[in-house]
């Protein structure tokens, strides 16, 4: 019998050669006891666990890549006003109509216990918080509230769930409105939605900081006057009156969050961006009568925005 051998019993056995064409090996008999069924289930809950974290994940980076084409455009703003000019104000909405669709897919997967379950899938609301309270400042500048911009996320998104682009246009314009100008339109209560936590919230602005500094950097918005601190009460506010506010209200209060390492070391990029403002806001006082009249300073200067030590 080719492939085979006998034992000390004369049985044919098998060695470890290929097996004969036609022959099948025969499938293992399934044990199965009052615990099986459990295993199963067990088996099939942590299957849907991973597809949807990576379901989650792959949407968080779609709205994290939207969100910093979001401050991107709204870097090329000049000046803080009532209104963004139409092109950026048109490239905010387009990228937010998409954001408002991934959440509409990431809303019904974060419910109940799952909202903290999967607290590191949904890293992107700080980048999304980030860019709707920088998007606000410009506009109004003061900071949007926890309340109101949970309120704007959740209408982003219920009306992404197969509603009109029209709809979510609006919405995304009413995203640096203040409270009283916002209208309030009429929503599915049973449409699934996604909400902000405090951490979110703070990590969020705390990330603002670095697109102030930026932001104070490339207009120079600070004027001899301004940056020295010498402002009336009628005087406009300036940047660097912002981050030493908010600064300071990082420096008092406690720490948040589980994650200590993150909450020190955002901490400490954000007194990095108030000293880089106040050193730009200082070069202006005491040299700003050596340079010309709508001098931008140099980016490609390190020594401009100070060291980061």
């Amino acid at each position: 019998m080719s492939g085979f051998k006998r034992d000390h019993q004369g049985n044919a056995k098998r060695h470890n050669g290929p097996r004969p064409s036609g022959s099948a090996k025969p499938a293992a008999p399934v044990v199965r006891n009052s615990y099986t069924p459990m295993f199963e289930q067990l088996r099939d809950e942590l299957e849907a666990h991973h597809d949807r974290r990576d379901r989650l994940g792959k949407a968080s980076r779609d709205v994290t890549a939207l969100s910093k084409k979001i401050i991107f455009s709204l870097q090329r703003v000049r000046k803080i006003d009532e209104s963004l000019p139409q092109d950026i104000q048109k490239e905010i909405d387009s990228r937010l109509t998409e954001i408002s669709k991934l959440l509409a897919t990431m809303a019904p997967e974060v419910q109940g216990i799952n909202r903290y379950r999967y607290t590191r899938s949904l890293v992107c609301l700080e980048e999304l918080v980030e860019a709707l309270t920088f998007a606000h400042y410009l506009k109004t500048q003061t900071l949007i509230s926890h309340d109101d911009l949970t309120s704007i996320i959740e209408d982003l998104a219920r009306k992404g769930v197969a509603a009109p682009e029209d709809a979510v246009m609006a919405d995304a314009n009413a995203v640096t409105q203040t409270p009283d100008e916002q209208p309030r339109q009429p929503v599915q209560a049973e449409a699934p939605t996604i909400d902000i936590t405090e951490e979110d919230y703070l990590y969020g602005v705390f990330d603002l900081t670095g697109e102030m500094m930026r932001f104070a950097t490339t207009t120079s918005a600070l004027t001899s006057k301004m940056a020295s601190g010498e402002t009336g009460d009628d005087e406009p506010r300036t940047i660097v009156q912002d981050m030493h506010d908010l600064g300071s209200f990082f420096e008092m209060l406690p720490q948040r969050g589980g994650n200590k390492m993150t909450w020190e070391k955002k901490l400490e990029v954000t007194r990095q961006s108030v000293q880089k403002v106040e050193k730009l806001g200082y070069d202006c006082v005491v040299r700003g009568s050596e340079r010309p009249k709508g001098w931008i300073p140099d980016l490609s200067s390190v020594d401009q925005l100070g060291s980061p030590e």
